[in-house]
């Protein structure tokens, strides 16, 4: 298994995201018993082009302090939803054999809901730890009902296992 750790980056983790300290909390646990399990974490960024505030060199662009990688762990960028959309990404995922990734990061609506429909077409085993993810508010739904919509809607049985927090950190220590 592999920890997929996306867009937890400074310029996105504000007070108007959902519940964002509870979220950038359990995302430390989570990659606490990863490393402490040996479990690879892999940190993808999103890169939103020059001139945009949100690239490489700007402070919005970095990955929190409070989860910044460790020595050693892979940080891969992209420029659309999909994690894959990196094709090293996709290339290292797949060279490594490994059929299972437990994805957590932001936005819930966007780059995560992609990188795990697009991990299960490939046909990973996804894992995603409820409060793991977050996202803003919308016209149509806050944040808090697109997280609940997502996580036992749209992802159970076809695209994902929604575990509980526990869950998680026991099957990382697996």
């Amino acid at each position: 298994m592999k920890l997929i750790v996306i867009d937890m980056q400074k310029g996105i983790l504000n007070e108007d995201l959902y519940d964002h300290k509870g979220v950038l909390e359990n995302v430390a646990k989570v990659i606490d018993a990863a490393r402490n399990s040996g479990t690879e974490v892999i940190y993808v960024k999103h890169d939103d082009g020059p001139g945009s505030g949100f690239t490489f060199g700007d402070e919005d662009f970095e990955i929190a302090d409070e989860i910044a990688p460790a020595n050693g762990e892979k940080v891969f960028v992209k420029t659309i939803p999909s994690s894959f959309s990196n094709k090293e990404f996709a290339a290292y995922l797949e060279g490594t054999k490994d059929d299972a990734l437990m994805i957590v990061g932001l936005q819930t609506d966007f780059c995560i809901d992609s990188t795990i429909k697009s991990a299960a077409e490939r046909g990973y085993r996804v894992i995603v730890p409820k409060g793991t993810n977050s996202t803003f508010d919308n016209p149509y739904m806050t944040g808090e009902k697109t997280c609940g919509y997502f996580f036992c809607e749209v992802w159970p049985d076809l695209f994902a296992e929604c575990v509980s927090l526990e869950e998680a950190i026991e099957l990382l220590k697996k």
